[in-house]
């Protein structure tokens, strides 16, 4: 199960923890969480009237750059978490998607991080960001942070 709403900037998904996503300690494995990373993106560009596949198929592609993860606390198996997804446009050709997941109707903050992704031709050269995103960011809203 996933769904998404809005809490302008924030669009929020919210998913259950598979049992293969834990590791021996029974709580979610580290680097699954840049899968969740990606379900928020994900969801973020479904809140917004794409797919990552209608964004190819106008031409950009939006690899990442960098990204990080802050782990605060303990994710486990059948919770529901919800992943918090915002964007911040740096610069003419690059976006940046920030990241909070908590476990749905409870306020600690367990997991932060953040991607940076560069705007880019089919060819991997950098192109500005399409004005679509703009468009999009003005509506959602666009992250105030850093």
């Amino acid at each position: 199960m996933t769904d998404y709403t809005i809490q302008k900037p924030w669009v929020i998904t919210t998913t259950r923890i598979p049992y293969g996503h834990t590791d021996q300690m029974a709580h979610v494995y580290y680097g699954t969480y840049y899968l969740y990373f990606e379900m928020g993106r994900n969801e973020w560009m479904r809140a917004a009237g794409l797919t990552y596949k209608s964004f190819e198929e106008m031409g950009f592609i939006v690899p990442v750059a960098e990204s990080h993860a802050k782990y605060m606390g303990r994710v486990f198996y059948d919770d529901l978490i919800e992943i918090r997804t915002a964007v911040k446009l740096v610069g003419r050709t690059r976006i940046k998607f920030v990241y909070e997941i908590r476990r749905q109707g409870e306020d600690d903050l367990l997991t932060t991080g953040w991607s940076l992704h560069a705007v880019t031709n089919p060819h991997g050269r950098p192109v500005r960001i399409p004005q679509v995103l703009h468009d999009i960011t003005a509506e959602i809203g666009e992250f105030e942070g850093d």
